[in-house]
């Protein structure tokens, strides 16, 4: 696969890249590593690479990855003492009541089981709405934790889950006629969706550089498709 990822950030230690959205970021059964966000940009960097987290395939944003194990070492212990800070932007189903808020419900991973469950694991979740529209919510997720499918399990339980999510909510795409009052295709023409995948993005990272004790934090701008739907629904959907 010839792709050429965006790269944020890079220095002798750590690399930071935009994630593409349908996007493996490690091999699976079925995908190679060629294929992956990691193989990808080992060939694309021409050198080895250490992956230090991972986002849903569907999930575009910030990645770091560390190129050497030193600073694989560092950044991994940084996140399991929840010092690395991580902005998630997402758009959700229906209208939240609350302008911000705090879900706090522990998480029970079994394979590729995750369901929230008293005996779990700390799942912490805050967020904030950024705008309210007739039938979404997009919102900040500030996750203090990082279990596996929090954010999205989290606002599920909630009962506002992603506006696409086909685990916790509906597959279905979001087009322009679902929103837009008197939308008229022409004749003849299929109306394409706005935006047909997870609708969540990591949006900035913070953590501290290895060597330095000073934070840094990266920024990745909106996936396309999730930036067309939300001008969309700014214009047309409130």
């Amino acid at each position: 696969m010839k792709q050429q990822i965006g790269i944020i950030y890079q220095d002798e230690n750590i690399l930071v890249v935009n994630k593409p959205s349908d996007m493996l970021v490690i091999p699976d059964r079925n995908i190679y590593e060629n294929e992956t966000l990691v193989g990808i940009l080992k060939n694309q960097l021409k050198q080895k690479l250490w992956v230090v987290h991972i986002i849903d395939r569907d999930t575009s944003g910030i990645l770091v990855f560390a190129k050497n194990p030193e600073t694989h070492r560092n950044i991994s212990i940084q996140f399991e003492n929840s010092k690395v800070h991580k902005k998630y932007i997402a758009l959700l189903s229906g209208v939240l009541e609350e302008n911000q808020g705090t879900v706090n419900k522990p998480l029970i991973i079994s394979g590729r089981d995750v369901r929230i469950d008293i005996t779990g694991k700390e799942s912490i979740t805050n967020f904030k709405v950024l705008e309210n529209f007739r039938s979404y919510t997009l919102v900040n997720a500030l996750p203090l934790t990082g279990r596996r499918h929090q954010i999205r399990i989290h606002f599920w339980s909630l009962g506002h889950p992603l506006a696409i999510d086909g685990e916790y909510g509906t597959s279905d795409p979001i087009f322009l006629s679902s929103f837009k009052r008197n939308y008229k295709i022409k004749k003849d023409k299929t109306e394409n969706p706005l935006i047909s995948r997870l609708t969540l993005h990591a949006a900035t990272l913070t953590l501290t550089l290895a060597g330095s004790s000073e934070e840094k934090t990266f920024e990745a701008p909106l996936a396309k498709d999730f930036e067309v739907a939300v001008r969309q629904l700014h214009k047309y959907g409130k």
